[in-house]
């Protein structure tokens, strides 16, 4: 078996969640989690000042780029190529080029923001989720999934307990 690497896969600008969540999807639908092991869209955390309020925003690092750790072969070719809004991977030609160490480094990208196991986060710490559906949500954290990046907490819905599936880049220590 071969060794999974990251590509670097070009989007239409402004699509790059959306294809995130499509390859996620095909990961799932198509049993290829043993393949395609992550998707990641680099966010970083800026102070912007707009009508003298300073807030938090997260900006895309990459806009129209997408991450892509995976075993090359043929299928995980096809599946990220085929995916809507994909318009191929950086590399010459159709030929997807792994990113090296050094290029990892050179694009200020941390061993943490591509998915090395971290001690960021572990059961029972409190957290406050920054972005998506359950923005703004406190929760407390019941289980850590550290090689997909994701945690499980669990919210307040109906007036029951619900375990909510959250990635490390939607999340902060409170």
């Amino acid at each position: 078996m071969s060794e999974a690497n990251w590509y670097v896969a070009h989007t239409y600008s402004g699509y790059e969640n959306k294809v995130k969540a499509n390859i996620e999807k095909t990961i799932e639908n198509r049993h290829l989690q043993d393949q395609i092991l992550e998707v990641l869209v680099p966010m970083e955390e800026l102070q912007e000042v707009k009508n003298g309020v300073k807030k938090q925003v997260q900006r895309k690092m990459f806009p129209g780029y997408v991450l892509v750790n995976m075993i090359m072969n043929d299928d995980t070719w096809y599946v990220v190529r085929n995916t809507r809004g994909v318009t191929g991977f950086v590399g010459p030609g159709s030929k997807p080029v792994p990113l090296t160490e050094a290029e990892i480094k050179a694009l200020g990208m941390n061993a943490a923001v591509l998915g090395e196991a971290d001690a960021e986060y572990k059961v029972g710490d409190s957290i406050i989720v920054t972005s998506g559906v359950w923005e703004k949500t406190v929760g407390m954290i019941k289980s850590v999934n550290a090689g997909k990046r994701m945690v499980t907490i669990n919210v307040d819905m109906f007036g029951r307990e619900t375990p909510v599936e959250l990635s490390f880049t939607e999340i902060k220590k409170m």
